[in-house]
């Protein structure tokens, strides 16, 4: 089944609270990249648009044939929501973050972002099905 608007928040969400978090400990501590807060906010902001960008997402797919959301339109959404954040945090500095814009390197941006995007989009491929098997069936609604 499609997921339902509601359903990809509650996925969205639940994704980034529990499998985002888990990936960016390892930035967020030092282990990788500088130590501080930033990878949090940056998994926050992903989070906040990508509830946004759902809603377009979700009247795109309703003009596809089989009302589906391919795994490719996934990883191009993926990208988009990247390129928006980034711009955001570090070209124009409208989003806020604790560190000065100049700070954030773009290389650790980008491997952060895409380790969590990957992590997170094989656990909603995988580990959502296993977890809450009727999770496909209520239109990726898991409450």
């Amino acid at each position: 089944m499609t997921p339902t608007l509601f359903g990809r928040w509650q996925t969205r969400l639940l994704l980034m609270a529990t499998v985002g978090v888990f990936v960016s400990l390892p930035f967020a501590i030092g282990i990788i990249g500088d130590a501080g807060p930033i990878y949090f906010w940056i998994l926050v902001y992903v989070a906040i648009f990508g509830i946004i960008w759902d809603v377009v997402y979700d009247q795109i797919q309703k003009y596809r044939w089989d009302r589906d959301w391919p795994a490719a339109y996934q990883l191009i959404a993926g990208i988009w929501e990247m390129i928006f954040v980034f711009c955001g945090v570090k070209l124009f500095g409208f989003l806020p973050i604790p560190i000065p814009k100049d700070a954030l390197n773009p290389i650790i941006f980008l491997l952060h972002y895409s380790t969590v995007w990957l992590a997170v989009f094989i656990a909603s491929q995988s580990l959502m099905r296993i977890i809450f098997v009727r999770w496909r069936f209520r239109g990726g609604q898991w409450l």
